[in-house]
């Protein structure tokens, strides 16, 4: 369906730092794939042209990248380090597409059609040594309705969604004619663990093994599973009805009422574990990427992994039967500990793992390296609060953005639904043989 027709490199559109540059311990934990997003925009005025709009579109990534020149460089790997990589800013570029596609907008509008809104995103070859790999990819897409499509990939190692969104942004100024208005902060050697390293002060579970299905001695048969992508879809009024189901129970030692990503994220959990008909006494996770911005000081517009990976724990029985808020308090209890001294102690815990690289999380089916996030257990991030949507590169607002993938069990990201307030979307990674169960749960707010 979508026909690639130019690549370009693009590199920084002036001198910029060549030096070797530290990457932070929470950058080490993460992955080596890259995040992938998708904007849409309704077909532009009479005059646009798409060839002039592409242009303009690798001008000014040029003139970004020189304010965000680590996005330009290379990972590699550091030899005898345990899987550990470190940055060479060397201008090497980012790789940009021109595209073609017969479809519409409308034909996006969810997964339904996963192969081809993944089409809309360069892909990658992961098989390439790690130096070889592009830290930002883009693909510029025509589509056949006259519409377009903007796809990005992000290496995980080198943004969260914070990071991303900022640079999207003063990309998108630069394209409008306007200067750059926030200059990224780019030492990361500020999240660094101490040296020497003491031993942690805190509990951290990030490194042990998760929890499997009951009868099953290693995850291999679940990795290996088919899944599709879920689109659930809830309007505000169910929204606020999950937050006042939380909150109707609330225990009175929790002061501070659930948020709607607590309500949706506690439910969601609770209606995975009934569809995929656990055991009652199966051990299962609930993973939460915390950001700590606001948990401690860190210099503004800091540019690098601020996110920290914390579960919250339960069995199915208590999970299913025990009111909602009980789902939700678990949740809290996992976010709230992440405080400055939290953080810290989680940075030395990562410097003295002797090995990080069995800790890689897989995003490929059938995959036997890396953690596995999946059935029992499951993952959710909230990008609620981050500025992704309305983006404008100058030829109008985007309409829609999202997931341009999702490609493993359990993993599923809430969103505000653009356009519609109090509206939330959640587009979740589930195994096929569960999804019509699931979605017959999820719809059963009472």
């Amino acid at each position: 369906m979508v026909n690639v027709k130019q690549s370009f490199v693009i590199k920084p559109g002036k001198p910029t730092p060549s030096v070797s540059m530290c990457v932070s311990e929470l950058d080490q934990e993460k992955h080596i794939t890259h995040a992938l997003i998708v904007y849409f925009y309704r077909p532009p005025s009479g005059s646009f042209s798409f060839t002039l709009a592409s242009q303009e579109l690798r001008d000014s990534l040029s003139q970004a990248l020189v304010h965000f020149y680590p996005l330009a460089g290379r990972l590699h790997f550091i030899p005898g380090s345990g899987g550990r990589v470190a940055l060479s800013c060397n201008s090497s570029g980012a790789i940009f597409y021109e595209a073609r596609s017969s479809a519409k907008i409308e034909d996006f509008s969810d997964f339904s059609l996963p192969d081809e809104r993944r089409s809309l995103v360069p892909e990658v070859d992961y098989a390439l040594d790690l130096h070889e790999l592009p830290l930002l990819m883009v693909q510029l897409t025509e589509l056949g309705c006259g519409g377009i499509s903007l796809g990005m990939g992000f290496s995980n190692i080198m943004v969260d969604g914070t990071c991303a969104s900022h640079f999207i942004a003063e990309w998108a100024r630069i394209a409008r004619g306007n200067p750059i208005e926030n200059q990224p902060f780019l030492d990361r050697s500020v999240l660094l663990a101490a040296d020497p390293t003491p031993p942690p002060r805190f509990k951290h579970d990030r490194f042990e093994p998760n929890s499997l299905l009951i009868g099953q001695s290693d995850d291999q048969e679940e990795r290996n599973k088919k899944i599709t992508i879920v689109m659930l879809k809830l309007n505000k009024n169910q929204v606020q009805r999950l937050k006042d189901l939380a909150n109707e129970t609330r225990p009175t030692y929790i002061s501070r009422p659930f948020s709607r990503f607590e309500a949706v994220a506690g439910h969601l959990w609770r209606c995975a574990s009934m569809a995929r008909g656990h055991q009652p006494m199966q051990p299962t996770k609930l993973y939460i990427p915390v950001s700590i911005r606001g948990r401690m000081p860190l210099p503004k517009w800091y540019f690098g992994n601020a996110i920290i990976k914390q579960a919250a724990s339960s069995n199915a029985t208590e999970l299913v039967k025990w009111p909602l808020s009980y789902a939700c308090g678990k949740i809290r209890e996992a976010v709230e500990v992440v405080t400055e001294d939290y953080v810290k102690s989680a940075l030395d815990d990562t410097k003295r793992q002797p090995d990080l690289t069995p800790f890689r999380t897989s995003h490929r089916i059938g995959s036997t390296t890396g953690s596995f996030d999946g059935n029992p257990n499951m993952e959710i991030f909230s990008w609620l609060g981050i500025p992704f949507e309305g983006l404008d590169f100058g030829w109008g607002k985007s309409i829609y953005m999202g997931p341009a993938a999702i490609n493993v069990d359990g993993k599923s990201i809430v969103s505000s639904c653009e356009g519609e307030d109090g509206s939330l979307s959640v587009a979740l990674g589930f195994q096929m043989a569960h999804v019509e169960n699931l979605k017959k749960y999820f719809y059963q707010i009472d």
